[in-house]
């Protein structure tokens, strides 16, 4: 079903495996009154979890401008040596990496092992985006919203772009020239899932129509 929806929508779907034995991750959404959610997940084992190095589609991987990935497969083993498999290949063909943490600690044995697994590919992308909750997390507590703390302890020399979300207040961005902020459009939230996904997917479609934006920034923003 969601290999078609894929299809329908003009996404090119070609790089789907499927697992014979295991379910697709299941993810119960609960919202709040602000429109704001909680997640309840389902996966022990599911597809993803199982998925093999011989599996990857390579040749797909190679012809990526951006590559862009999140944390989840970095908790257990097989996919997590296939999603570092993944990076390298991107690496080589002279992709850009992304990463967006996603942090999801109830997937995680611990938040130490969560911190922990997050940070250990931090500093191989060129590209990250961050939410305030996921800084105070990765940073054991700091201001998420004090410049220094973010160049202190987030941004790496290999750097191109660090962006940090605020939800309705909009976003931060820094690079290593320069940084601003795009307030956010004011508007009564109804269901805010997929509001990351989506504001990433914006970003990144972006970037990859104009790479002169890591020198100039931007002036506008929709």
């Amino acid at each position: 079903m969601f290999a078609d929806i894929l299809k329908q929508n003009n996404v090119d779907n070609s790089g789907i495996r499927f697992d014979r034995i295991a379910r697709t991750v299941l993810a119960f959404v609960t919202l709040k009154a602000d429109g704001e959610r909680e997640f309840m997940f389902f996966r022990h084992p599911s597809a993803d979890m199982r998925l093999h190095e011989s599996e990857l589609n390579t040749n797909l991987i190679k012809q990526a401008n951006i590559f862009h990935y999140g944390s989840i497969s970095l908790i257990e083993e097989p996919c997590k040596s296939v999603h570092l498999a993944a990076m390298n290949i991107a690496k080589k063909s002279g992709s850009m990496l992304s990463y967006d943490p996603n942090l999801r600690l109830p997937l995680w044995p611990s938040p130490e092992a969560a911190r922990k697994g997050i940070m250990s590919i931090w500093d191989q992308s060129d590209i990250i985006k961050v939410s305030e909750d996921e800084i105070t997390f990765l940073t054991g507590g700091d201001d998420p919203y004090d410049d220094n703390v973010v160049m202190k302890k987030l941004f790496h020399p290999n750097l191109k772009l660090l962006v940090v979300t605020e939800g309705s207040e909009g976003c931060r961005y820094y690079t290593k020239a320069f940084k601003s902020r795009v307030p956010g459009i004011k508007d009564k939230p109804v269901d805010t899932t997929g509001a990351g996904d989506a504001f990433v997917s914006g970003l990144l479609n972006s970037l990859a129509s104009d790479s002169k934006l890591f020198q100039h920034g931007v002036t506008r923003s929709n």
